[in-house]
C-alpha cells in the first residue's frame, strides 16, 4: 500500500517534527497514552541491527496481532477504526514503522540503483543488487516479535507488508499463529503490471520539490488513482493524512530503497508453499496497483489459504470495509 509514489531522488532529504525530536521514546523507554479506553505504549525496539518505533495497544495478556505496513507508509496509515475493532475482538494490537520510514532507522545508501533499470530486471528475472531486500525486512519483523517476547503473533500485512509477513510465516513458523495477507502478491514478474499511469508515477516522473505543497500535489493525485472507487476519500481527508505524515517524518530516499527491495526480492511463490498456519487472503476487485490476480496467486500458493474478494476495494483500507476486514482477520486467527 502506498501513501505516495517515489518522491525525488535525494536520499538525504528528511524532515521531522517535534514528535521525532522530543517526544519519541529512546531505546528501552516506554511512553504511555490511551486510545478509546485501551492502554497505548510507544517504545523503540532494536532488531536486526536497527531501531524500530513500535506502538502497542491493549493488554499484554491478550493474543497479539502484529500489523505490517506497506511501501512508503508509516504506522499512522493504519485506520484507527481497524485497530479499535481488533481490540474489541480481544486482541493486543502492535504496529511499527518499517525501516526507512517514520521514526525507525534510516539506511545509509551504499548503492545507487536506477529504478527503471531495476524494474526492467525484475520483469525479466535478472538479479538486482540493492541496499536491502524483503528478506532483510522479514528479519526485522522476526526480531521485533522476539524482542517484544511474543510467544507467537497473528500477522496482518498489507501490500509490501503482506510479502514481508508471508516470508516470516514461511521462515519462522514457530513465531506465527496465523497470517492475513491484504492487497498483496507473490511478487512474481509473471503477474500483470499496474496500470500504466501508476508505473509512470512510480518511476518518479514529474517529481519536483520537497516542500509540503509540492508533496501534496504529487500524493493527492496518486492516492486518488489507487483508492477504492466505491469508497473514495475526500480531498480534505487525503490532505490531512499527507500533512500529518510529512510533519511526522519525510524521507523520500527511504521510499526509493523500499521499492528497490521489492524489485530485488523476486518471486516468493515457491517459498510460501511451505506456510502451514491458517491463512486468509483479502483483495479488492478494483485494485489498480496490485491486481486481483496477485491475491489469487497468494491464495493458490499457500496450502488451504482462503481468498476473500471485496467489491469496490482498491489499494487502500476504506473505513466502510473495516468491519468486514476485522471480522476476516478474527475468523482466521481463531483457527490457530
Amino acid at each position: 500500500m502506498l501513501a505516495g509514489y517515489i518522491e525525488g531522488h535525494d536520499a538525504k532529504v528528511m524532515r521531522r517534527n517535534s514528535e521525532s525530536a522530543s517526544s519519541a521514546p529512546e531505546v528501552g523507554e516506554l511512553k504511555q497514552t490511551e486510545f478509546h479506553g485501551y492502554s497505548v505504549t510507544d517504545r523503540v525496539v532494536e532488531s536486526n541491527g536497527l531501531s524500530f518505533f513500535v506502538r502497542d495497544y491493549g493488554r499484554p495478556s491478550d493474543p497479539a496481532v502484529v500489523l505490517v505496513m506497506g511501501l512508503a507508509c508509516q504506522l499512522t496509515v493504519w485506520p484507527p477504526e481497524l485497530i479499535q475493532s481488533l481490540l474489541e475482538h480481544g486482541y493486543r494490537v502492535i504496529c511499527y514503522d518499517n525501516r526507512d520510514v517514520g521514526l525507525s532507522s534510516k539506511i545509509n545508501c551504499r548503492r545507487r540503483v536506477n529504478i527503471i533499470k531495476a524494474f526492467a530486471c525484475h520483469r525479466i528475472g535478472f538479479p538486482i543488487r540493492t541496499n536491502y531486500n524483503l528478506y532483510d525486512m522479514a528479519k526485522d519483523l522476526h526480531g521485533l516479535i522476539e524482542g517484544l517476547q511474543l510467544p507467537h503473533a497473528h500477522l496482518v500485512g498489507v501490500s509490501m507488508g503482506g510479502m514481508v509477513a508471508q516470508i516470516v510465516s514461511a521462515y519462522y513458523p514457530q513465531n506465527v499463529a496465523s497470517l492475513t495477507a491484504i492487497m498483496t502478491s507473490t511478487n512474481s514478474p509473471l503477474l500483470p503490471l499496474p496500470d500504466i499511469g501508476l508505473i509512470i508515477r512510480l518511476s518518479g516522473a514529474g517529481n519536483g520539490g520537497h516542500d509540503l505543497d509540492s508533496v501534496k500535489r504529487r500524493v493527492i493525485g496518486f492516492w486518488k488513482a489507487v483508492q477504492s472507487p466505491a469508497y473514495p476519500r475526500s480531498v480534505d481527508e487525503i490532505e490531512y493524512m499527507i500533512e500529518r505524515d510529512y510533519q511526522r517524518n519525510y524521507c523520500p530516499g527511504g521510499i526509493i530503497r523500499q521499492t528497490q527491495a521489492i524489485l530485488s526480492t523476486r518471486s516468493i511463490s515457491s517459498l510460501i508453499r511451505r506456510i502451514g498456519v491458517p491463512t486468509q487472503v483479502i483483495h479488492g476487485d478494483a485494485d489498480p496497483l496490485i491486481k486481483l490476480s496477485g491475491g489469487r496467486a497468494v491464495a493458490d500458493a499457500i496450502p488451504d489459504a482462503r481468498l476473500a474478494i471485496l467489491s469496490g476495494m482498491g489499494h487502500d483500507l476504506p473505513v466502510p470495509l473495516v468491519p468486514q476486514i476485522a471480522d476476516l482477520i478474527h475468523r482466521n486467527a481463531i483457527l490457530a
